[in-house]
């Protein structure tokens, strides 16, 4: 149920509407007879995405004028879509958090994401969020997989505003969720005692779930494509690879990634 509503942006937010969980505006289109109704509702410009398919910025696009909007549509071959309000965030971070069977859950802390040609440059915690604002996030993500009675882990990523500058925008807005473990999660491998891949693993066995709690400030960073070359002359003392084992290098493809430890928490 849960990989049904979200690999479907459009059952996604529908879903997140049915929970009243704040989220971008939103319109289904479904053919360009829709285009016209969609715009009026999220406003331009905004974002068309393919409802199914789409990651790493792939089948997405923006769009600034109708004309544009059509023009999208085409590209993207007329496939079943989303326009969604393009949101005026100052940051983004997602929240790692599992479940299990017995309705036991365990919430990472809050990761403050970078993306880099809408692909995910590097997570680091603690996020420098006010803690009210990382509670709530933390509190939405409960939530969501309460919601749909989810076992196992998931990522639930948000966008954040600013109300003094868009008072008119909730300062937190769920932008997706990945029924999953998840890039953004990686930096637990270093951080906690228990990481997200186990974690996993207990919560669909119904195992007692791990400490969550962080112990290091930590930087995780993707290297993609040649960056992996770069190993291991690169390294500091307190930076601790993790590498795919994947034999192809191409551009922009995620080859591992680094974890940078500080000792101080928060």
């Amino acid at each position: 149920n849960a990989l049904e509503i979200s690999q479907d942006r459009i059952r996604e937010k529908n879903f997140l509407s049915s929970q009243n969980i704040p989220h971008t505006r939103y319109f289904p289109v479904h053919r360009q007879a829709d285009l016209d109704q969609a715009a009026r509702h999220t406003g331009l410009p905004a974002i068309l995405k393919s409802a199914r398919f789409g990651y790493d910025g792939k089948g997405q696009a923006r769009v600034n004028t109708a004309g544009q909007l059509s023009q999208a549509f085409d590209r993207l071959k007329r496939v079943p879509s989303i326009l969604e309000a393009l949101i005026p965030f100052q940051s983004e971070i997602s929240v790692i958090a599992a479940r299990n069977p017995s309705g036991l859950l365990k919430v990472y802390d809050p990761a403050m994401n970078v993306h880099e040609n809408h692909i995910l440059a590097t997570s680091t915690v603690p996020a420098p969020l006010p803690d009210k604002l990382l509670d709530q996030a933390v509190r939405i993500t409960g939530s969501i997989i309460r919601g749909l009675d989810y076992v196992g882990v998931m990522a639930v990523e948000f966008f954040v505003s600013d109300p003094e500058i868009h008072p008119d925008i909730p300062p937190l807005l769920v932008n997706e969720m990945a029924p999953r473990v998840h890039n953004s999660g990686h930096w637990t491998q270093n951080g906690c005692a228990t990481d997200q891949f186990e974690q996993h693993v207990r919560a669909i066995l119904n195992w007692p779930l791990g400490d969550v709690k962080r112990f290091a400030n930590i930087t995780m960073q993707n290297l993609l494509g040649k960056k992996i070359g770069r190993l291991p002359r690169s390294l500091a003392p307190n930076q601790f690879p993790h590498i795919y084992g994947k034999t192809e290098i191409r551009a922009d493809r995620k080859m591992g990634h680094i974890n940078t430890l500080n000792p101080s928490t928060r």
